[in-house]
């Protein structure tokens, strides 16, 4: 079966609901134009059936008018314009009398039918609007009077609108056909540009975008919803390269270390302890690899925000304790003081396993990257609907040019410049990808010394 483009199905649809319409108005039109005429045709008949009552006598078993005059009038005597026919007949429609231009003919009776009546009929082969009405005296119908006026002229009136309408009817189609395609294919000329534009977009070109067009309309939004949508894929695929480079560097630099220690190692006998201490090397790297690899997997475990949620009601304080309790070890080892302040007792709803993640990432990073001696300030307060959790260190602190970039995965600010601070620089990554799982707000101050990270959750107790 034929492909029908959609310019054409556009123009059918719409010829053809306009066909309907045009249709009922051409018979509304028509039919008023009949109605009428036949109404004027009426009204003159009736005008002849006043006129005529008016003049019958009845005389015995028989009537006639007693104005002989009356058939002498011009549309009595001729079949000229605006002829009219008048019979009258008795109850078995015998003829008593006639008009002169009726000649050998007769007019058409209803028979047992005893009020007024118009009806069509024929008269020599010619179409006639005919009424019909008895005449009664003492009660007794005595016979009846046909009046008959030509339908020629209405008839022509008629079969000429008739034509007029049936040939304009399809020329109009025709017509609007072809104004209906140049229109349309004129609208659609951005769905073209759209096909054109998608078509030249692959894996290595997606900087093609389509051309919007200058009315804001329905096809605007569409162009400009698919240029966004191709702005985030290229965005997604750009992340995605970034990303699988990054994640490769990664993963070869501890495996490149471990590969130079073990060559380092099998060049010459070496003692147990200098063996031991190669290997314990080789060990660290190796977790530190592992521990790469359980973020990039958690990092993608919520690439779509669509993993499932385990939400219960936990015990908030208590988490803030067990993440700094994790890293009570460093904290002892750098001597940092650790100050928590509490407004009450909070118990939030949420993932337990993922919000730890959260603190724990925040927590390591604020022991991780503060001066030995420093201080570390942790405070969990209820403002109106918000529970407000703040950590606040006073270590390295972070760059303003940098502000924007720390969620990325892999950026670390300016590492060379703390070569003794070690990490991969996914912490905030997650704690940003879980912040939209677990949905709250975090924001990163770093204006003042060190760093001032604030999270912002719904809180209904």
């Amino acid at each position: 079966m034929p492909t029908v483009s959609f310019k054409n199905r556009i123009a059918r649809y719409y010829i053809v609901s306009t066909a309907l319409l045009i249709f009922a108005v051409f018979f509304v039109v028509f039919y008023s134009v009949k109605v009428s005429v036949y109404s004027d045709i009426d009204r003159d008949l009736q005008a002849e059936v006043t006129a005529i009552s008016e003049q019958i006598v009845v005389e015995g078993a028989a009537f006639h008018i007693s104005n002989l005059e009356e058939w002498e009038e011009r549309e009595h005597k001729s079949l000229g314009i605006n002829p009219i026919f008048i019979q009258l007949v008795d109850n078995f429609g015998k003829n008593i009398d006639k008009s002169p231009n009726l000649g050998g003919y007769s007019l058409f009776l209803k028979q047992k039918v005893n009020e007024k009546t118009f009806y069509d009929t024929s008269l020599s082969k010619n179409s006639v609007r005919q009424v019909q009405f008895p005449v009664f005296h003492n009660g007794d119908l005595k016979g009846y009077v046909l009046i008959a006026m030509s339908l020629q002229d209405a008839k022509i009136v008629l079969l000429n609108l008739g034509e007029i309408l049936f040939i304009g009817y399809f020329l109009i189609l025709l017509v609007l056909y072809f104004i209906t395609r140049f229109i349309v294919g004129r609208s659609i000329q951005p769905v073209s540009a759209i096909i054109e534009t998608t078509s030249l977009i692959s894996k290595d070109n997606l900087s093609a975008r389509i051309a919007l067009p200058q009315n804001k309309d329905e096809l605007y939004k569409l162009s400009k919803t698919i240029n966004d949508l191709l702005d985030r894929i290229e965005g997604a695929v750009a992340r995605e390269k970034q990303f699988t480079a990054d994640a490769s560097h990664e993963l070869r630099t501890p495996l490149a270390v471990i590969k130079g220690t073990l060559e380092v190692v099998l060049r010459k006998p070496r003692s147990q302890s200098e063996y031991e201490e190669k290997i314990n090397y080789c060990i660290s790297e190796v977790n530190r690899m592992n521990f790469l690899v359980d973020e990039l997997l958690l990092l993608a475990r919520f690439e779509n925000q669509k993993s499932e949620v385990k939400k219960e009601v936990v015990f908030f304080n208590a988490l803030i304790l067990d993440a700094i309790a994790r890293y009570s070890e460093v904290i002892s080892k750098k001597k940092l003081q650790v100050e928590t302040f509490f407004e009450k007792d909070f118990y939030l709803e949420t993932d337990p396993y993922l919000f730890s993640i959260v603190l724990h990432n925040l927590i390591s990073n604020a022991v991780k990257y503060s001066f030995d001696g420093g201080k570390i300030e942790i405070s969990a307060v209820k403002n109106q609907n918000e529970l407000i959790f703040k950590l606040q260190d006073y270590g390295v602190g972070i760059s303003k040019t940098d502000l924007d970039k720390i969620f990325n995965p892999f950026y670390r600010s300016e590492p060379s410049e703390h070569p003794e601070v070690k990490g991969s620089g996914l912490g905030l990554s997650i704690v940003s990808r879980l912040s939209s799982v677990l949905q709250f707000e975090i924001t990163v101050d770093a204006e003042n010394v060190g760093t001032l990270i604030t999270l912002k959750m719904k809180y209904q107790q």
